[in-house]
């Protein structure tokens, strides 16, 4: 969960300690207690290690160009959003800012698909989280949230440190109960999955979503970097974090193949952390993990509510959104961006209902939202190191820091391709519209709203966004 503003308010600079538990927080959410599932249906243990190689060194490519950024570039303080605009241009950068919030904001609905998952082990009408019962409750504790976060969040520091613990707790306590039952024979039986998944390469493609959807939170410490004791603090808590987060993630995956069969972790319900931990240890672990998601889903919630709001609050500070949303309460929470984000939610949430499996849908859509702020920032990286920009004076460590660029653009670019067109078409549909926020703030400051290199970005979006709407109504995009 990341900080809030709240948390930096009663904090006049925060140390490295600190932004490493920001990185952490933000990266450790509720996605984690759905990996074994995740990864079960699609792959079996040689694919996990491989994917686990390939998005850990990936990942680890994009948390040191944060480093870098954070080095090369101090005066851009508004994390992936200020990279995107200072390397391509307001509207990338207008498109970057867009798609971080639309990014947070279906992440978020993960969330209630999860609760709704997790108690509809009790309540069966609530189903996996997909049913209309479950939607409407879901839809419930949206608005409820709203309302609290509108009228002021001041025990969020507080909060932050419940959370943090609720989901620590139960993940170090499930990766070592794990390992003390954990079968040889079981693990072995699962080294290639079960059933027909394809080749290797298949599977490890079809895992890809799921570890950026996990490791989403790496800018965590670059989005409050303008708060650092020190600037170089930015980089190392970015590494520092992504590496001990890289582990819990791992090990998650790997013991789950040591207690059941591959087919059968594919069949369990969300979150399947839980049933795992149920068959290793009885019902009080199905238990203890359900009351520890369940607590760290909600502070999770109000914590990216918060950042999705500041997110469209800071652009329009910015002036790359309108005014309107730049408008804060007596309570000093941005309202109009809090409802803008809290509709959003609501939205996707409904959307649900029409897909094959909520959960999935919702953990696709966050991750392709979020490959392009994320493509924009590596890519301004490597931009830097092409032209030389700021290297004239400190040159050092130029051939190393082009060499991180370059493998962090080409792995968001293979992700990209991971992904798949359906879901970029998705993304499109999503995209496409929030232009009329850029011409909004365009049109308030007397400006023209189109450079002619901006229009033909806008030109390809619309394409995109009809082919999606197109693939939806034909029937060759599923969701």
């Amino acid at each position: 969960m990341a900080a809030t503003e709240t948390d930096l308010q009663h904090a006049s600079k925060l140390s490295l300690v600190t932004l490493t538990a920001l990185v952490v927080g933000s990266m450790v959410g509720a996605g984690v207690f759905s990996l074994p599932r995740l990864f079960a249906t699609e792959t079996g243990v040689a694919g996990a290690l491989i994917a686990w190689t390939i998005a850990g060194t990936g990942m680890l490519m994009l948390a040191l160009v944060f480093q870098n950024l954070a080095m090369r570039k101090p005066h851009l303080d508004a994390g992936v959003y200020a990279y995107a605009k200072a390397g391509f241009g307001e509207y990338l950068g207008f498109f970057s800012a867009f798609g971080y919030w639309a990014s947070s904001c279906v992440g978020n609905v993960t969330y209630w698909v999860l609760i709704m998952s997790t108690l509809g082990a009790i309540v069966p009408g609530l189903g996996d989280g997909d049913t209309l019962l479950a939607v409407a409750a879901g839809s419930v504790g949206v608005w409820v949230f709203y309302f609290l976060i509108r009228r002021g969040v001041r025990e969020a520091a507080a909060i932050n440190r419940i959370v943090t613990a609720a989901k620590l707790v139960p993940i170090v306590v499930f990766v070592l109960l794990a390992l003390f039952v954990l079968d040889p024979a079981v693990f072995a039986d699962n080294w290639s999955g079960y059933g027909d998944l394809g080749s290797l390469m298949d599977q490890v493609r079809g895992t890809m979503l799921a570890t950026v959807f996990v490791f989403l939170g790496v800018e965590g410490a670059s989005v409050y970097s303008r708060h650092a004791q020190r600037r170089e603090d930015v980089g190392r808590a970015t590494v520092l974090g992504f590496l001990m987060v890289l582990s819990i993630f791992a090990s998650v995956t790997i013991v789950s193949y040591g207690v059941l069969p591959a087919a059968e972790i594919a069949e369990l319900r969300q979150p399947s952390m839980a049933g795992v931990l149920e068959e290793a240890v009885g019902e009080w672990g199905k238990v203890f993990v359900s009351a520890g998601l369940l607590v760290s889903v909600l502070g999770a919630y109000l914590a990216w509510t918060l950042m999705a709001a500041e997110v469209l609050f800071v652009a329009a500070a910015d002036r790359d959104m309108p005014r309107f949303l730049g408008r804060a309460n007596a309570a000093d929470v941005p309202g109009p961006a809090l409802l803008m984000t809290t509709v959003l939610v609501q939205v996707v949430l409904v959307v649900t209902l029409f897909s094959e499996d909520a959960f999935n849908f919702a953990l696709d859509m966050t991750s392709a939202l979020s490959l392009v702020p994320l493509l924009l920032a590596a890519a301004y990286a490597l931009k830097l190191a092409a032209t030389r920009e700021t290297y004239e004076e400190r040159p050092q460590g130029h051939g190393r820091e082009y060499a991180i660029a370059g493998v962090a653009t080409l792995y968001l670019v293979f992700l990209l391709w991971a992904a798949g067109l359906d879901l970029l078409l998705l993304a499109f549909i999503v995209y496409a519209p929030a232009t009329v926020l850029f011409a909004m703030a365009r049109r308030e400051q007397g400006r023209r709203v189109f450079s002619p290199a901006e229009l033909v970005i806008f030109a390809a979006s619309l394409i995109g966004a009809a082919a999606g709407v197109l693939g939806l109504v034909q029937g060759w995009i599923d969701i």
